[in-house]
């Protein structure tokens, strides 16, 4: 697998289309920090780490619905193996006019497009969240 992130998004993305209440991910380090963040802001219940069927380590991520929708309603990946994207700490995007969230990789760990502000890092910006 060439992007194990965007793989994890692209689950989420097809469970929630489905209905599902939650979709299981191999695990990794880099997927365990964007969930974190995406539990923080609240776009999903949770996740917990569980050994999967073929015994290697998983994640099971708990998706979160209001009224019947599913609360991501647009998750896209914006640095690729192909084509990285790093921005400064002015250059991070407002997404949706401050509504989404984009998450970022900086030095200082995995965080939220606002905490990146706060700290006043930039870095690899991974995907953007609405």
């Amino acid at each position: 697998m060439n992007d194990p992130l965007g793989d994890m998004l692209t689950r989420i993305r097809n469970a929630q289309m489905r209905g599902k209440s939650t979709v299981v991910t191999p695990a990794s380090k880099l997927r365990a920090w964007v969930l974190d963040v995406l539990a923080e802001e609240g776009y999903i219940r949770g996740y917990e780490r569980i050994t999967g069927e073929d015994g290697h380590p998983a994640l099971e991520i708990g998706l979160k619905y209001f009224d019947g929708a599913p609360v991501i309603r647009e998750i896209k990946r914006v640095s690729k193996p192909g084509r990285r994207v790093y921005m400064g700490v002015r250059e991070i995007p407002l997404v949706r006019q401050g509504l989404g969230v984009s998450i970022v990789s900086t030095p200082k760990g995995v965080m939220s497009d606002a905490a990146a502000r706060s700290a006043n890092v930039g870095g690899e910006v991974l995907c953007t969240v609405f």
